[in-house]
């Protein structure tokens, strides 16, 4: 049994020693292989990197030697292109010298011929002062003289045909527009005027409105403000005052009073207070009667007023009130027809002639007076343009109170619209015919078609075809500083020349 165990044992000994041989055998083969493995992989990295580095070094020749060729292309582009600008700085060159030797040649004949002309002008200057008997510094003075004159000969017709030329254009249009404003527009020719004449039943009614000792005629002067004056004039009475609305009050009250026949002190204040609160009345319903027939709107009550006291106001026999009425249309009119503001056209229409129901109260023109009232009362400023300009005071600042001026000139300047003192009318010609003839050449001055035109006539001797226009524009222009009128004056200037012989 022993033995048995024994053997077992040593059988058991000797295979683990014989597993552990095989085992330290395997792990030995295991490290030879690895060792193998990795000494393979390196080998095989060495070769791959030496290939690589192998490519790498081509491709870099390769780029080395394009980046070469491309380098070598463009110096090559680059010595032909500074070749070529060296051979046209060279033309150039060549050029420029054959010009300049060209030019100076050109400048040694323009010498040459430089001296020539001089010692012929001096050649032909003393000939002409031979001829002539003129010194240079004379003929010098007359040639530019002759020069002169051309030139200004010249530039008159010039300005006369262009005056002309817009003239025919700027007529055709204004009259076309003027005429179709005055045919729209077709009112009397009459004007309304103020009455200061009250008719009496008879002579009687004289000394009851005169009274005991004059006390009534003083009672009713004192209440209105009004002259009484009562003379020989057969059943009338005339009532005289400087305001017009004071007469009217006057006029009214009177009138009352004898058609009443009860004439006292106390009976002439109530009547006096009634007929002012009737006039006042008539003044507001005048004015806004205005506004309304005009179409226009938003105006200040103050402004109505005083439109409505233009009623009781005339100038050169005019009524004021109808004639800024027309004056409106007709502005109206000309404003849409120019595709203008018709409403501020008609505004400054109707206010162009405000001031002059100021004119009794205040000192100043009426534009002066017609200005401060309209700013007052807050016109529009082109408003306050037009009563300003429409007698050129001042300068016009918009197409509108130039339309307001023409309405004006076209409502004061026809026919039968103002009444004109023969003395003044007889003056105004006079002072006009006196103007125009003071200016030297003029030969006879008339005035024609009542002062609305002058003619002139000039010696053709003095006075050639390109100084008459001048004339004509000189005269024009010293009628508008001097003198004053209505509407416009036509200047003629009239040259002509005629030869007169006899057969015998």
């Amino acid at each position: 049994m022993t033995d048995v165990l024994g053997i077992v044992a040593g059988l058991l000994g000797g295979g683990i020693a014989g597993g552990v041989a095989f085992y330290l055998l395997g792990r030995r083969v295991e490290r030879r292989t690895a060792e193998a493995a990795a000494r393979a992989t390196a080998a095989e990295s060495e070769r791959l990197l030496a290939d690589a580095r192998q490519r790498v070094v081509l491709a870099a020749r390769e780029e080395l030697m394009q980046a070469r060729e491309t380098f070598e292309q463009e110096a090559a582009r680059h010595r032909r292109e500074s070749e070529r600008r060296e051979q046209l700085v060279e033309q150039r060159l060549t050029g420029l010298e054959e010009r300049a030797r060209g030019l100076e040649q050109r400048g040694r004949a323009l010498d040459e011929r430089e001296q020539a002309l001089a010692a012929r002008e001096l050649a032909v200057r003393a000939r002409l002062e031979q001829v002539a008997g003129l010194t240079a510094q004379e003929a010098k003075q007359e040639l530019l003289r002759h020069l002169e004159d051309e030139a200004r000969n010249e530039a008159a017709a010039l300005a006369r045909d262009l005056k002309e030329q817009a003239r025919r254009n700027a007529d055709k249009e204004a009259k076309k527009i003027l005429a179709l404003a005055i045919q729209r527009l077709a009112p009397e020719s009459t004007a309304e005027t103020t009455v200061s004449t009250v008719a009496l039943p008879s002579d009687e009614m004289k000394g009851r409105i005169i009274g005991r000792e004059g006390r009534n005629i003083r009672a009713f002067e004192a209440a209105t403000g009004v002259d009484v004056i009562i003379d020989d004039t057969p059943d009338t009475v005339v009532v005289s005052c400087f305001d017009p609305v004071r007469r009217e009050v006057g006029r009214l009250a009177l009138e009352r009073l004898i058609a009443d026949g009860r004439i006292h002190p106390g009976r002439i204040e109530e009547v006096v207070d009634k007929a002012r609160a009737e006039v006042e009345a008539s003044i507001v319903e005048a004015g806004e009667q205005a506004v309304y027939e005009t179409g226009i709107k938003g105006m200040h009550p103050e402004l109505v007023k005083l439109v409505g006291r233009m009623r009781y106001r005339t100038s050169y026999g005019q009524n004021i009130l109808e004639h800024s009425k027309e004056v409106a249309w007709l502005a109206g009119i000309i404003a849409t027809e120019l595709k203008l503001d018709t409403q501020l056209a008609k505004r400054g229409a109707l206010l162009h002639d405000v001031g002059k129901v100021l004119t009794h109260e205040h000192d100043g023109t009426h534009v002066q007076l017609g200005v401060e009232v309209a700013t007052k009362h807050g016109e529009h400023p082109i408003v306050i343009n037009c009563i300003a300009a429409h007698h050129d005071d001042v300068a016009h600042e918009s197409p509108i109170s130039v339309i307001v001026q023409a309405a004006d000139a076209v409502s004061g300047s026809r026919p039968g619209a103002r009444r004109e003192a023969f003395e003044t009318y007889v003056k105004r010609l006079t002072q006009l015919e006196q103007l125009a003839g003071d200016f030297p050449g003029v030969e006879k001055v008339f005035a024609i078609q009542a002062g609305r035109e002058v003619r002139v006539v000039v010696t053709p001797g003095t006075i050639d075809d390109g100084k008459a226009g001048e004339l004509s524009d000189q005269i024009a222009r010293k009628i508008e500083r001097e003198l004053q009128y209505p509407g416009q004056i036509k200047v003629v200037v009239i040259r002509e020349t005629r030869a007169v012989d006899f057969a015998r």
